[in-house]
């Protein structure tokens, strides 16, 4: 057992000791990537607290106080253009239980007059543009802000629609592929690999074991972005569906597992935005500041400019 140590020991000190350098000093392996954004206000569904979720006139109203990101879902209507909405399904947004994809786009309903926001129970949005948004006119209406772009189907042609959108408005520098599906954001790639990406769920977890193991240092990220949720905002703000993250324990470990400030710098230090969202008081987007994100997402684009104002004055 002696001998066991003897030779272990040495080794696996070194390795720690190279990790936990390389942790902090990521440059003596990996370029800095750069991208040609970065993106410290990210507006949620287009401030889903402040217009109606989605909308055009929730997106010009981001970007009038000073959104840096759009964030939005996508689906494909049975007549092939390509909208804007979180949901698939409308019941709801527009209270008709019909899909976006068995309605032409003149056919799709419109918004209800006001809307619970999703990520905080309880309170609403109101706005006078109640219309499902064209990506397209999203495109032409803000060429120069950079989308992140949620695909949650596995629909070839919906991907390829929206990267062909991309590519017609030169735009691929600034728009980002995001997916939680591993399989669907492997085919975005595939279908066009010069926009920027975001982790799946499955390269999160890689990501987790690669930190806990020490490896993370030595390995190269194609990523440009890690969003995730803020863990404390559960039950809090944001009342999940899924039972388990209803419990407090679950939610506690996901917090202590997740929230690692020096995962966060080394992403950064790496060049890769971590955005935690959906923060919508500002007790926690101070949170997410302070352990370390690069980026917070929110519903609430006035609340966030105004403390990212009082925030630089301070510093």
């Amino acid at each position: 057992m002696s001998m066991f140590l003897f030779l272990v020991l040495p080794p696996l000190g070194l390795y720690v000791l190279i990790s936990q350098y390389l942790l902090k000093n990521p440059h003596h392996l990996h370029r800095r990537k750069k991208t040609a954004f970065y993106c410290t206000h990210i507006s949620h569904r287009g401030g889903s607290g402040e217009r109606i979720e989605s909308t055009m006139e929730a997106f010009a109203h981001a970007v009038e106080e000073g959104t840096e990101m759009l964030e939005m879902d996508c689906h494909l209507t049975q007549d092939g253009y390509v909208v804007v909405s979180h949901d698939e399904n409308l019941l709801r947004q527009t209270g008709r239980d019909v899909t976006i994809s068995s309605l032409n786009l003149e056919d799709l309903p419109l918004y209800e007059e006001t809307l619970e926001v999703t990520f905080y129970a309880g309170h609403y949005s109101t706005g006078t543009d109640r219309k499902i948004a064209l990506l397209e006119d999203v495109f032409r209406k803000f060429p120069q802000i950079p989308i992140s772009i949620e695909i949650k189907e596995n629909n070839q042609q919906l991907i390829q629609e929206v990267s062909d959108m991309v590519r017609r408005y030169n735009r691929e520098a600034i728009t980002v592929w995001a997916s939680v599906d591993s399989t669907i954001l492997t085919k975005c790639r595939s279908t066009n690999s010069a926009m920027p990406y975001s982790f799946s769920m499955q390269r999160g977890l890689l990501l987790l074991l690669l930190f806990y193991t020490g490896l993370l240092p030595f390995v190269p990220l194609g990523e440009s972005l890690l969003q995730f949720y803020l863990p404390r905002i559960i039950s809090r703000t944001y009342i999940p569906e899924e039972n388990i993250l209803k419990k407090r324990l679950v939610v506690s470990l996901i917090d202590m597992i997740m929230m690692r400030r020096s995962l966060f710098k080394h992403l950064a230090a790496r060049g890769i935005q971590v955005h935690l969202f959906v923060c919508n008081r500002e007790e926690d987007i101070q949170a997410a500041f302070e352990l370390g994100a690069t980026g917070v997402m929110t519903d609430y684009p006035a609340l966030l400019s105004n403390y990212i104002r009082a925030y630089r004055r301070q510093d």
